[in-house]
């Protein structure tokens, strides 16, 4: 355990470095955007210009990593991540702020990848748990921290932006200096979203409900807290409690998914979601606290889903085709997380800052009510001895496999997504 550690402590800090800026900026950013004026709509614009950037990243990072490698690519992508904060601060205008939003969900993406690559090839099946776990904790306190930066300056000023890109910068130093070896490139699978769907349903259409959850919350967040008139230190506090829900909600929902049916875990989790968003509904500053333990309560819901459907289709599919079940898991999440801001935008134009909670109900009963129908239709369970382990995934605004890599291919083969299952697996949930 303490030679795979000491392989990637270099990486390691670089994530941390990054996670600071990341936190810093996904609150920046909906603040000043607030504070000039954008209604939501036009904010929500420029959130999906993130989450666009965020699914292209997923499709052609790993291109480049084949052709110049890991170190190079990574360092390549923070220097964007730091161009497009800094460009923000100089052109504030939502036109550009969408395509300067685009190149930074480019980067951030294409840096997760590049992150969890390495990080598979360095650890072993023994170690790859705890290894991934304090990944976990690392990305968590990072984007945690950065949240509280916003208190410590104005918002309204270029301080914070060039912060924030300062600390982007230094990010890429310990991995550029490190004398670790460079992985090996990531290896090319194929996505299968014919077999994807014929292996489980719930998790293809919960994958997409994943990312307008989760993207919507993550792109309007902030623009939330400060409509509810929060201070920014208490804004802070709100985003982080529902990170730090979405962190420790994945142990217990991961252990009580791995023996029973995931699908009844599903329906538990959206149920409480839908009950947790509409109590944050009905709440306001004036009982901060009463607010942070809902917000806590609707991220331990709100990000575990993503791992249960990553789990519920590897129970159902052969162990070779595990890869190409997180890479199309992750394209049909990036898929929800561009369609999720615009329409969250749009309640909360017409609702005011709870629409974005009522929006967030409306999902989580979606996801509950569309398990609870597979389970009506009666199709076989696997038992407990079948199913893949649940792993938890990184934070925040994302989700993959740490069991696979996450590379893509774009060749699909079509013919081979109708091939029929395998003999020890049922056909659908």
């Amino acid at each position: 355990m303490l030679v795979s550690l000491v392989s990637i402590a270099s990486l390691m800090l670089s994530t941390l470095l990054m996670m600071v800026g990341y936190g810093l900026m996904n609150y920046l950013v909906p603040v000043r955007s607030v504070a000039e004026g954008w209604t939501p709509f036009l904010i929500s614009m420029t959130a999906t210009g993130y989450t666009v950037g965020f699914t292209l990243s997923c499709l052609l990072t790993p291109k480049l990593v084949l052709r110049v490698g890991h170190i190079r690519v990574f360092g390549a992508l923070l220097t964007l991540l730091t161009v497009s904060i800094l460009a923000s601060s100089l052109i504030v205008e939502w036109q550009a702020w969408i395509a300067f939003r685009a190149v930074a969900g480019f980067a951030v993406a294409g840096c997760y990848l590049v992150i969890e690559s390495w990080l598979n090839e360095r650890v072993t099946n023994d170690t790859r748990g705890s290894v991934f776990s304090i990944y976990m904790i690392v990305t968590l306190a990072g984007a945690i921290g950065g949240q509280y930066l916003v208190p410590l300056g104005d918002p309204n000023t270029t301080t914070l932006f060039i912060i924030c890109g300062m600390v982007f910068a230094i990010s890429i130093l310990p991995t550029a200096l490190s004398t670790a070896q460079s992985p090996a490139p990531i290896a090319q699978v194929q996505l299968g979203l014919g077999r994807l769907y014929s292996r489980s349903p719930v998790a293809f259409v919960g994958a997409i409900l994943a990312g307008i959850l989760s993207g919507t919350w993550a792109s309007l967040g902030g623009v939330y807290t400060t409509g509810s008139g929060f201070s920014t230190a208490e804004g802070a506090t709100l985003l982080a409690a529902v990170l730090a829900g979405g962190a420790l909600g994945q142990i217990p929902i991961g252990r009580i998914s791995d023996r029973t049916d995931r699908r009844y875990v599903m329906v538990a989790c959206g149920a409480i979601g839908v009950v947790a968003a509409l109590a944050m509904s009905l709440m306001s500053a004036a009982t901060p606290y009463l607010l942070y333990g809902t917000a806590f309560i609707v991220g331990s819901m709100l990000y575990p889903i993503y791992a249960l459907n990553v789990a519920h289709a590897n129970d159902r599919a052969d162990p070779s085709e595990y890869v190409m079940i997180s890479s199309s898991l992750m394209v049909l999440y990036g898929l929800g997380t561009v369609a999720g801001p615009l329409i969250g935008g749009g309640a909360m134009e017409v609702f005011g800052p709870r629409g974005l909670t009522l929006y967030l109900a409306a999902g989580f009963l979606i996801y509950a009510g569309y398990a609870a129908w597979r389970i009506k239709r009666g199709n076989p369970t696997v038992s407990p001895e079948e199913r893949a382990d649940f792993h938890a995934i990184a934070l925040p605004m994302r989700g993959t496999d740490p069991a696979g890599s996450i590379a893509v291919d774009y060749e699909e083969d079509a013919a081979a997504s109708l091939d029929p299952p395998s003999e020890h697996r049922p056909a659908a949930e």
